[in-house]
């Protein structure tokens, strides 16, 4: 049941969190505004496996949820800035089939279980991926 509310309450952060983002976009710089966003998710990730109460389990939903799709609205507006309106459908397609490797980090994570019996090692990894796509988006030139 604790779960069911986790997932839940970050599914109806979400939505929040992706109108938001799109409110910002229109506000603030796209690259700083990525650069933060996978920040904040590195951190939560990172921080994931030392969650040991349903408090604690709660806030890591509400802070994952509103950061979970929020990189899409400011991805597509930063493409569109860097090659164009026009191109925005092709390049972003491009993007997503080149840097959407879910099958491989499900894999990877199950592997990691498979190993050490929990998941905490597959979050360290995950916070620190999106920790080194911040120096990367943070290198993009406007």
């Amino acid at each position: 049941m604790t779960m069911a509310m986790s997932l839940g309450l970050m599914g109806a952060t979400d939505i929040v969190g992706t109108l938001l983002s799109g409110w910002l976009c229109d506000r603030f710089n796209h690259r700083k505004l990525l650069a933060f966003y996978y920040a904040l998710r590195g951190l939560s990730l990172i921080g994931l496996p030392y969650v040991a109460t349903t408090e604690q389990l709660m806030l890591f939903s509400v802070v994952y949820g509103l950061n979970w799709l929020s990189t899409v609205p400011v991805t597509s507006t930063l493409t569109a800035d860097l090659f164009g309106r026009r191109n925005v459908g092709g390049v972003w397609l491009d993007l997503l089939c080149a840097s959407n490797r879910a099958a491989a980090a499900a894999y990877f994570a199950g592997y990691l279980h498979s190993l050490f019996s929990n998941y905490n090692l597959a979050f360290l990894c995950s916070g620190t991926f999106a920790l080194m796509a911040v120096l990367i988006v943070s290198r993009i030139r406007d």
